[in-house]
């Protein structure tokens, strides 16, 4: 079958295969969907930064069957300093969407990966270690991954912007160049 949408021991869906194989072994080791889910968050943050990383947000919709949904809003507090008229003084009539002005939030990714990791342990029973959960970012992240066309695209349509941002070359270019489809990206650090 091309399209399974069912199963019947559990699944994992992500937007990278990487990331939903880390959810599917999660759930194979006995882990709940929150775990799960943890582990494939982590796992997108490396394989796909493009789209997901540890410097943004992250919203959780959780639902215990028989209980009322649980939502985790993740999304970091913006200083009180940062007013219209902080950047209206700086001749910027709206908030830049790239640069150092454009990170107006303190990132809420990782402390959204901690409060689904409590409502696991405390209500659902979670029991895995953290270190597994996060295992496979990790073993993605020294060893490296297939880098995807649409993180290929990405790059190379913001290239230029990109380039000016500190450290971005260092983590995300292959020796200077934007990586292609299929070329292996490590971030050690």
């Amino acid at each position: 079958m091309l399209n399974t949408i069912r199963a019947t021991r559990g699944m994992a869906v992500a937007p990278h295969a990487l990331a939903a194989q880390a959810g599917r072994d999660i759930l194979k080791e006995g882990g709940n969907a929150l775990e799960a889910a943890i582990a494939m968050a982590a796992s997108l943050a490396v394989v796909y930064p493009h789209m997901n990383g540890l410097g943004g947000d992250s919203f959780w919709l959780i639902h215990t069957p028989g209980d009322e949904p649980l939502g985790v809003d993740a999304s970091g507090r913006t200083p009180t300093s940062l007013t219209p008229e902080f950047y209206l003084d700086r001749g910027l009539a709206e908030i830049p969407h790239r640069g150092p002005l454009a990170a107006n939030t303190v990132a809420g990714t990782v402390a959204g990966w901690s409060a689904a990791l409590q409502v696991s342990r405390n209500q659902w029973g979670g029991k895995l270690p953290l270190e597994r959960l996060l295992a496979d970012a990790i073993r993605h992240a020294e060893d490296g991954y297939p880098v995807t066309a649409s993180q290929c695209r990405s790059t190379l349509q913001q290239l230029e912007a990109l380039t000016a941002q500190p450290g971005f070359s260092d983590t995300f270019l292959l020796e200077g160049r934007p990586p292609g489809p299929g070329d292996v990206q490590r971030q050690p650090r």
